[in-house]
């Protein structure tokens, strides 16, 4: 649970699992791809260079929170809810 809130413990992370909840909103062009967004769309969006954005998913990958998913040269991005749904119960049943 420590890497999870590790990856929360961001303004810009948080931002883009926000982002993410309802793509088609934050970003009107693209965000209705069913890969999810693409890392060039959250980029613009955070205002950060690619290698920051690129290091923020990574930190919510590895904690469960994003999948990503490779289309030739793309890289989509979209939240695993079940994993953060997951988390949440097990935060408020431990706490």
């Amino acid at each position: 649970m420590l890497d999870e809130c590790k990856a929360l413990a961001n303004e810009t992370r948080l931002s883009i699992l926000e982002w993410l909840k309802d793509p088609a909103t934050h970003f009107p062009i693209g965000g209705d791809e069913p890969l999810g967004v693409c890392v060039g769309l959250i980029q613009q969006r955070a205002g950060c260079s690619a290698s920051t954005v690129s290091a923020h998913l990574a930190v919510l990958q590895r904690a469960g929170f994003l999948r990503a998913t490779r289309r030739g040269q793309w890289t989509y991005y979209r939240r695993d809810e079940a994993r953060i749904r997951a988390f949440a119960e097990r935060l408020h049943h431990d706490l």
